[in-house]
């Protein structure tokens, strides 16, 4: 009510505005799926083109979980862009499916808009499987999917391919990274050679990628105060880069975490927020991704965090905000 002046610049408010239990019970009633549509679609005008590198990953808002009515935990799964920090779009997990299992709605919702068209998508390892490459495909996008435990063959083979390949059917960049009394060194190394991946099945069942088109091994040391530990990880693409720009993809999904997810954990707060009942969780989830966004497409250096402050005390920041 304080703010109603304001917001009458943007809508008449005849009636006033709304009390929080009808603003409780509109957002438990709205279609998840069609507030979704009109996100993806209003996100798309926020960038017209379609982004280089897309993050994909799954988040559970912790706090909507309803234990009293055996309710789970609201998880969902977004598309960010990783270059422009937007969020793309997002589609909640069925309460009888898995994370995996929505991943390739998210990709058909999102091809629908042609905003991956071109793209790079990235996506961790439970994704790893010829569902989720074709349905990146499908998209027009390329596909970067991590091989861990959940294809141990897949992995098993990758890694003994680069464990006995030659130098000549490799390629390897080494990258160094320095801060806060911590150094890691990634050493990235791709091979094209993948005959025995891409062609005919050796025996039936073999797991078998489409257009796929380049293997790559990460091996990272991390040195910390008296503190050594390694990983090695392994991944698949249906795309041919070099190892630099490889390197620089893997690198990039991890946006998805610092640059969505921990903010919506500490900026937004979203583990304390106790939306719990009817569609109110995941379409809760879709107005942070709104206010997100809405904030990162202002022109402002500052945090996230000191321009959220700023719109809560200023009215006219509030609206450059809003008609950014």
């Amino acid at each position: 009510e304080d703010n109603l002046a304001f917001l009458r610049r943007f809508l008449p408010y005849h009636h006033g505005i709304p009390g929080s239990r009808w603003l409780r019970i509109l957002l438990n009633r709205i279609d998840p799926d069609l507030f979704s549509n009109c996100f993806i679609s209003w996100a798309a005008t926020l960038r017209p083109d379609a982004p280089a590198l897309v993050a994909i990953d799954g988040k559970t808002s912790r706090g909507s979980h309803d234990r009293a009515n055996g309710r789970a935990a609201l998880h969902l799964v977004s598309a960010f862009a990783t270059r422009e920090r937007l969020v793309l779009g997002q589609e909640a997990v069925a309460t009888t499916s898995c994370e995996q299992d929505t991943i390739p709605l998210l990709l058909e919702r999102l091809a629908e808009k042609d905003r991956l068209k071109g793209a790079l998508v990235t996506i961790d390892a439970i994704a790893c499987n010829a569902k989720t490459a074709q349905a990146v495909l499908d998209a027009g996008a390329d596909y970067l999917l991590a091989a861990k435990a959940n294809q141990p063959g897949l992995m098993g083979e990758i890694e003994r391919f680069f464990a006995d390949a030659p130098a000549n059917l490799t390629s390897t960049v080494t990258e160094v990274d320095k801060g806060h009394g911590r150094v890691e060194e990634r050493r990235v190394t791709v091979s094209t050679q993948i005959d025995w991946l891409s062609g005919d099945r050796r025996f039936p069942g073999e797991y078998r990628f489409p257009s796929i088109a380049t293997i790559v091994k990460v091996q990272a040391q991390v040195y910390e105060k008296s503190r050594q530990s390694s990983q090695v990880r392994f991944y698949i693409s249906s795309r041919s880069m070099t190892a630099l720009q490889f390197a620089e993809a893997i690198r990039g999904h991890w946006a998805i975490e610092n640059s969505l997810h921990w903010v919506l954990d500490v900026t937004f707060n979203e583990d304390a927020a106790r939306s719990r009942t009817g569609h109110g969780p995941a379409n809760m989830a879709v107005v942070r991704h709104f206010a997100i966004n809405m904030v990162r497409s202002h022109n402002d250096k500052r945090s996230i965090k000191l321009r959220r402050n700023k719109a809560g005390r200023n009215p006219q920041y509030m609206a450059e905000i809003i008609r950014a």
